[in-house]
């Protein structure tokens, strides 16, 4: 079963934008720390960002001053908006969640992933 649905990837030049979104399905609840990671082609998957309920972000320096995040607890979803994006900005990019499961209790949850491929 999907629990969080990412979209908002695709193809942008350098220097463009994308906002990406996820969403948590209604068999999550009481959802904690949620966060963006990625994974380029032949590397290890790394955070981006994540914040937290109340609303404390963390951006890793790489994409500091470009990419930012928030959250809606009210409608269970994270974005990422992103800026002034480069080409090492090319990975799948994973939604991340920490929540109660129905019928499975407290995990880490994990998206599908969605592409973002910054190219000219």
């Amino acid at each position: 079963q999907v629990h969080l649905v990412e979209s908002g990837g695709g193809l942008v030049q350098p220097g463009g934008s994308l906002r990406l979104s996820c969403v948590a399905s209604d068999s999550m609840s009481n959802i904690d720390g949620m966060g963006w990671y990625r994974q380029a082609p032949g590397r290890e998957r790394k955070l981006v960002a994540s914040i937290t309920r109340s609303g404390i972000t963390r951006i890793v320096d790489s994409v500091k001053g470009r990419f930012t995040i928030s959250r809606d607890n009210a409608k269970n979803t994270v974005w990422l908006q992103m800026n002034s994006l480069k080409s090492e900005d090319t990975a799948v990019y994973y939604c991340n969640a920490y929540g109660i499961v129905l019928g499975k209790g407290y995990l880490e949850v994990w998206g599908q992933g969605t592409l973002v491929t910054v190219s000219s």
